[in-house]
């Protein structure tokens, strides 16, 4: 079946191919014979570099657990949809999973603008929902589970570890929305708490590609090192015009976000960059080499980042969570998830935190060179400290809210 734009359907055993860019193989599954899953990830449009390897590595999960006897004796069918980088595609997707396709989860979202678009929905549909992506932390629902990384977990650790490397005046170029306006609080707070000095701070919507006057503006200030949680297509003109003013070998640069475009960036312009998240390609074990492996070989994805390996860990958990609560029901799964539950997998070990519903994961500081990250060092078992100082979903189950987290610089 060739894919139609905005959407895509394949059962999770059904392989990928070349990703999202070629036909889709449908196996002849009667309805009763399948649970069925949803996934809401942008594989065309400006956010379609995150996308595209969160597809392959959501239909790999899949993939794996059929071939093990599927759940509940039954196979998982997988419903993918491409939203296109369009929050009312979103919304729209997200209503026909839950109310015509009645799935048992959807696992989706890359901004946390399409994460709170399709959460009230999915909650109001009483339909499970994994957020997979790292983001600024605070999110407190007992229907969402959070997979990927906080700031607290990662970009505290970043600041320490560059600012002894390269010195204490940062400049910070950040992203236009929640994730890049909250990160960049965050990036002031540990600047500060190391003794250092954030010079400036500067905020670019998602579709802005012309950086000049802020590279000039960087030059001017003289800082010792730039932190740029930049997101999307269009940002990735940031690293390569700081590349062609020469500015990279003259002021370091550290980024919370730069990870595929490690793939799309060239060498020249993307060496030396250091980075930090709760997944890199260079993880050096058995799981993540597999991992990557058959990324590469079968879905022909060059590179993986965070947001691929943490939907991959979000699937399986779900699988887990399945398992022990026999049922696809809403709350039984729920209550099972909330006991502890563990995936050991290519990231390394990861646990959901019943208080908060976000991950419990080990943290990696990486240094680009060649089209790869290098692991520099690793921080084992980060807790979502941010989330957990206002969320405790063990007292409040009610809640439901996304917290904007105080912090004190």
């Amino acid at each position: 079946m060739p894919i139609r734009r905005r959407r895509l359907l394949t059962s999770a055993a059904a392989g990928l191919g070349a990703a999202s860019v070629g036909p889709f193989v449908i196996r002849d599954l009667r309805a009763q014979d399948v649970l069925k899953i949803a996934g809401i990830h942008d594989t065309s449009g400006g956010l379609d570099i995150y996308g595209k390897q969160m597809v392959a590595t959501m239909d790999l999960a899949v993939s794996e657990i059929n071939a093990k006897g599927g759940l509940l004796g039954k196979q998982v069918k997988l419903i993918n949809y491409d939203p296109q980088s369009n929050i009312q595609f979103y919304t729209q997707y997200a209503t026909e999973a839950a109310t015509k396709e009645k799935v048992a989860v959807v696992h989706g979202g890359i901004t946390s603008a399409s994460r709170e678009a399709i959460r009230p929905l999915l909650k109001r549909f009483n339909t499970l929902y994994f957020y997979n992506t790292l983001y600024e932390g605070g999110v407190c629902d007992r229907n969402i589970f959070c997979t990927g990384s906080t700031p607290a977990q990662t970009v505290e650790k970043l600041m320490s570890y560059v600012m002894k490397k390269w010195g204490k005046k940062v400049y910070t170029i950040a992203a236009d929305y929640n994730y890049g306006q909250i990160t960049a609080k965050w990036i002031k707070k540990y600047t500060q708490d190391n003794g250092g000095e954030v010079v400036a701070t500067d905020f670019f919507p998602l579709d802005v590609t012309d950086f000049g006057p802020t590279i000039k503006k960087i030059q001017a200030a003289k800082p010792d090192l730039i932190l740029a949680p930049l997101v999307g297509a269009a940002h990735i003109s940031f690293y390569r015009q700081w590349a062609a003013a020469g500015m990279n070998k003259q002021i370091p640069l550290a980024s919370t976000t730069f990870g595929n475009e490690v793939v799309i960036t060239s060498p020249e312009e993307h060496n030396g960059i250091h980075v930090v998240f709760g997944y890199l390609e260079g993880i050096n074990t058995p799981e993540n080499k597999a991992f990557v492996e058959t990324i590469h070989t079968k879905y022909n994805i060059p590179h993986m980042t965070e947001l691929a390996a943490m939907t991959y860990h979000g699937v399986h958990l779900w699988a887990e969570g399945v398992r022990k609560a026999n049922s696809i029901d809403r709350m039984k799964v729920i209550e099972a998830l909330e006991s502890g539950l563990t995936f050991a997998g290519p990231a390394g070990k990861t646990t959901l935190d019943a208080k908060t519903h976000h991950n419990i994961l080990d943290v990696y500081i990486g240094e680009a060179k060649d089209k790869k990250f290098v692991v520099l060092e690793k921080f084992p078992v980060q807790t979502p400290a941010d989330t957990a100082a206002v969320c405790d979903l063990k007292k409040n189950p009610n809640d439901n809210k996304q917290y904007v987290i105080d912090v004190k610089t």
